[in-house]
């Protein structure tokens, strides 16, 4: 019979199995960014959401030339998430912990 991992170990096994990855965050970012995919995994569902819907409508609207304001800021909103993925991920971790910890 194999001894029972103390509850320390479990809460680092379950930590290291849901923290987020700055690596992966950022070739989603570098990749999906402009849909806000980096957000969603990053667990900002709501703002990742909010990318989403303005580039999809975005993208449409450039068959009429208005779309392009929304690229642009989308491009903006693209360019100053890459300051802010370290944050986010850290953010993100560190409510892990809360839960894992109780």
């Amino acid at each position: 019979m194999t001894p029972r991992p103390s509850p320390d170990v479990l809460a680092r096994l379950r930590y290291e199995a849901a923290s987020k990855s700055l690596v992966l965050a950022y070739l989603i970012w570098f990749f999906l960014g402009y849909a806000g995919v980096h957000r969603m995994y990053l667990g900002r569902w709501i703002s990742g959401l909010i990318m989403l819907a303005i580039s999809g409508l975005s993208l449409l609207l450039t068959l009429i030339f208005i779309g392009y304001l929304g690229l642009a800021f989308i491009t903006l909103w693209w360019l100053i998430d890459a300051l802010l993925i370290p944050g986010m991920a850290q953010r993100a971790n560190n409510r892990l912990i809360d839960r894992i910890a109780g």
